[in-house]
């Protein structure tokens, strides 16, 4: 089955265009510069993202493989003021997701001791698919930051110089876009690397938060519809280009803990993230990780995710931000 995907394409001279990919075969969108304005007209005019883009006609053919090799492809979504753009995810949502986390938290005493990041993902196995109609365990949640934080397909994921490691988490990204009369609409799913801070985290749980406060990668398709409830991806770190770790990971409903639907109603159940025209890039959580394995990232190593039904890879390399001075001055 193929899918549809709409990308976000920059020309050599600065110019902004949007591709709607089909199989193989992809095109621009003439007079269409953006997702998030195509969205907008859609949900204007009561059609679908996918309505909306078919309507907007066929401009000229376009190679996304190569423009991807060219570094032309951006996120496949953004806003133009980037404090309108949120990062958040939910952790411990997929089937076998505690076992990493439970060794990261493990408390030194022995016994039948269950950790809170257990705990939580249990809640979760046994409540975070409800039926239609019921509201079902709320996840764990975190922020990641707004839109500065976000990096296309190709960019380098630059850790803080602060930073303790800067480790993958391959996984699946909702897009959403606010109606003017503050619904919330889900655009498609993103192919992300959400990166964390890991080292960070497993000094003690309660740093999550400054864990997550990190940029995150997002491939180049939005892939519009009803997303398959079963996909499975490949992650693999590659240092002086060779590979140095790979391992396949899985995601969608089907190997997950919580349906799309229960991780949507606890993140925008609250009323600040249903502002209209705001952006939202929710991130699903994965159960991969090469921290997990003992894998020690070094400036200059590549992260590369693919999954089908996605056509191209995200592929991001390490570097660590330079150190700023922070000074807080009374006034």
């Amino acid at each position: 089955m193929s899918y549809l995907r709409l990308l976000q394409h920059l020309s050599a001279d600065g110019v902004r265009s949007v591709i709607l990919a089909e199989g193989e075969a992809a095109h621009f969108l003439p007079g269409v510069a953006s997702v998030r304005e195509l969205a907008l007209g859609a949900i204007a005019s009561g059609h679908t993202l996918a309505e909306a883009a078919k309507a907007a006609g066929q401009g000229e053919a376009v190679d996304i493989a190569a423009e991807f090799a060219a570094g032309r492809l951006l996120a496949p979504i953004d806003h133009e003021d980037g404090a309108h753009l949120l990062l958040a995810g939910t952790g411990l949502t997929h089937l076998g997701s505690a076992e990493g986390r439970d060794k990261m938290h493990k408390a030194a005493e022995a016994g039948e001791h269950v950790t809170d990041s257990m705990r939580m993902f249990l809640e979760g196995l046994e409540g975070g698919k409800p039926a239609a109609g019921e509201i079902g365990q709320q996840p764990e949640w975190f922020y990641k930051g707004d839109g500065s934080q976000l990096v296309g397909p190709t960019d380098d994921l630059a850790m803080p110089s602060f930073a303790k490691d800067g480790g993958e988490e391959p996984e699946l990204a909702g897009i959403y876009l606010i109606g003017e009369d503050g619904t919330p609409y889900r655009l498609g799913l993103a192919l992300a690397n959400e990166f964390s801070d890991h080292v960070t985290e497993r000094h003690n749980y309660l740093w999550l938060a400054h864990s997550k406060l990190r940029q995150a990668a997002l491939g180049a398709e939005l892939l519009l519809g009803t997303p398959p409830s079963h996909i499975e991806g490949t992650c693999k770190i590659l240092r002086g280009g060779e590979t140095i770790w790979e391992k396949p990971f899985l995601s969608g409903e089907g190997n997950m803990s919580h349906s799309f639907d229960n991780l949507e109603h606890h993140h925008f159940k609250y009323d600040l993230f249903r502002r209209p025209g705001d952006v939202h890039v929710h991130f699903f959580g994965t159960a991969t990780l090469s921290f997990a394995d003992g894998v020690q990232t070094e400036e200059g190593d590549v992260f590369q995710i693919s999954a089908a039904p996605f056509t191209l890879p995200v592929a991001n390399r390490l570097v660590r931000a330079q150190e700023r001075a922070v000074s807080v001055k009374a006034l």
